[in-house]
């Protein structure tokens, strides 16, 4: 069974660099052909997918936040990171990482994905 996990602070200042880790167990993330994404759904508002890196490693990202973000991974560790510059307090929200078999530019609900994690809260605030 895939299990993720996410981990990160809870609390971010404005202008500062958000960044969430993404820890995988029970299958490996270079197994093919999968993709590894960042959603996050703001209060009151519907899921947004962030990007996406793949069992290959490559990243896709929103076009609406590609200048902000970037997703990496390290294989060692088994694990997936995103990050993302400048917040402001629109970025507050609650962040999930999770797989697909296929790439989910525009997500409805996060049934969607095979497997994904509990979800983290963001606040970005002074």
């Amino acid at each position: 069974q895939v299990q993720l996990q996410e981990s990160g602070p809870g609390l971010v200042k404005p202008s500062q660099t958000l960044s969430l880790t993404c820890t995988v167990s029970g299958g490996s993330i270079t197994t093919a052909s999968y993709y590894w994404s960042w959603i996050r759904q703001p209060p009151g508002k519907g899921l947004e997918c962030m990007g996406a890196i793949s069992s290959s490693g490559s990243a896709y990202y929103s076009p609406s936040l590609k200048s902000r973000t970037s997703i990496s991974r390290d294989t060692s560790k088994n694990q997936f990171t995103l990050q993302l510059s400048s917040v402001t307090p629109e970025d507050t929200a609650v962040y999930y990482c999770a797989r697909s078999p296929r790439l989910i530019t525009r997500p409805s609900a996060i049934s969607e994905y095979a497997y994904w994690g509990q979800g983290t809260q963001v606040t970005v605030s002074s």
